[in-house]
């Protein structure tokens, strides 16, 4: 089956329709990401890339108004937000901020990306110098171009790169500000590839080693 491209992939009913961070709330955050996510932000820039209705920036902008937060996700089926907090409507695949960020989030979002590595690359430049990066992320959704997994290798090449990731827990995180540039060409992704490890379906990614 011909991989499919982020175009094609985003017009997906398993993406478009997907349910895994529609309502979450800034308690389920905590409990996703094993951070304090208020405590981490402190009175910064926190940036949360496909985060559903923004419930739980909602809860967060309404504790601490000095919090700068912006809410990316590809659909726009947001609550209703105060001024402090920003909800943009667009692909984390191409989107870009403005400015650098403290603390960047992405609860259950990567599972319907194609180019879950190209994501987790580019936020990392996003970061300040100590600023936290941290996602759920299963590594087995990430395949070689034949349909392999990419297993060790990968987790080499992010953990070389200066990730971390819990594979109990399923999350990978980041810490400060970093260029990275992962030998793994995107190629592809296939939105038929079934329930992952949270039950409901999900999306893999193809590459091709560079």
């Amino acid at each position: 089956m011909p991989h499919l491209d982020d175009a094609a992939l985003e017009k997906s009913p398993v993406v478009a329709n997907c349910a895994m961070n529609r309502e979450r709330t800034l308690k389920a955050y905590t409990s996703e990401l094993g951070i304090d996510v208020l405590a981490e932000a402190g009175d910064g820039h926190w940036l949360d890339l496909c985060c559903g209705t923004a419930r739980a920036l909602t809860e967060a902008a309404a504790r601490n108004p000095h919090l700068k937060i912006i809410g990316v996700d590809l659909v726009d089926h947001f609550a209703p937000a105060p001024p402090s907090l920003q909800l943009i409507t667009a692909s984390v695949t191409t989107w870009e901020p403005e400015a650098r960020a403290g603390l960047i989030t992405c609860v259950h979002g990567l599972h319907y990306v194609g180019d879950k590595l190209g994501v987790l690359t580019r936020a990392a430049s996003w970061l300040t110098e100590d600023g936290l990066l941290v996602a759920n992320f299963d590594m087995r959704s990430v395949r070689l171009a034949d349909g392999s997994p990419a297993g060790r290798r990968l987790t080499t090449a992010l953990r070389q790169a200066g990730f971390t990731y819990d594979s109990r827990h399923h999350r990978i995180s980041l810490r400060g500000n970093h260029t990275i540039d992962l030998p793994y060409n995107y190629a592809g992704a296939d939105d038929r590839a079934g329930p992952n490890y949270t039950g409901q379906p999900a999306v893999d990614s193809f590459y091709e080693l560079a």
